[in-house]
């Protein structure tokens, strides 16, 4: 939702492209940036990653992975440089492919649901009606906090967006 959400706003348009996924050229300034949106199943998403950040030579730095935490609360959004998986199948994934943790991302709360055998479940519904609303606030909060992230850097990013709630 949130690479949509930027599409959406930049007037990109998603293609196939041999890297799994669907893929979007953003030229901005002088940035040339790759959105890529993995098409395997979430927990083979680091081939996808892998096969684009190694046909353009991207650096580990230079890669930003945006995903959901079940640790924070929803409506919170946290950039950081680099870390585990924290148990993500994603996460699992791209580390393995790209050999290491260290890449930024941009995680996207939507709290625990309280009940590990309610976890499944809980990522894969979609929001609720009542959430809407701020479902839009995450959306453009993260859109900007990617684009804080192109342009500034992961420093600046993270001072801007952390500990900055939708809710």
């Amino acid at each position: 939702m949130v690479v949509d959400r930027l599409a959406q706003d930049q007037g990109l348009v998603f293609g196939h492209s041999r890297f799994h996924g669907e893929l979007a050229r953003w030229d901005r300034d002088d940035h040339r940036i790759w959105i890529l949106k993995p098409m395997t199943y979430m927990n083979e998403s680091g081939r996808a990653v892998q096969s684009l950040a190694s046909y353009y030579q991207i650096e580990l730095e230079n890669i930003l992975v945006v995903h959901d935490d079940l640790d924070l609360d929803l409506g919170t959004l946290r950039l950081v440089r680099k870390g585990s998986s924290g148990g993500h199948n994603g996460l699992k994934s791209i580390i393995a492919h790209l050999g290491s943790q260290d890449f930024p991302r941009l995680k996207l709360g939507i709290a625990h649901p309280g009940d590990r055998t309610e976890v499944i479940d809980h990522v894969l519904s979609p929001f609720s009606v009542t959430q809407g609303e701020l479902l839009d606030r995450i959306l453009s909060r993260s859109n900007s906090a990617v684009q804080d992230w192109v342009f500034g850097g992961i420093g600046p990013a993270m001072n801007r967006n952390n500990g900055v709630s939708v809710n």
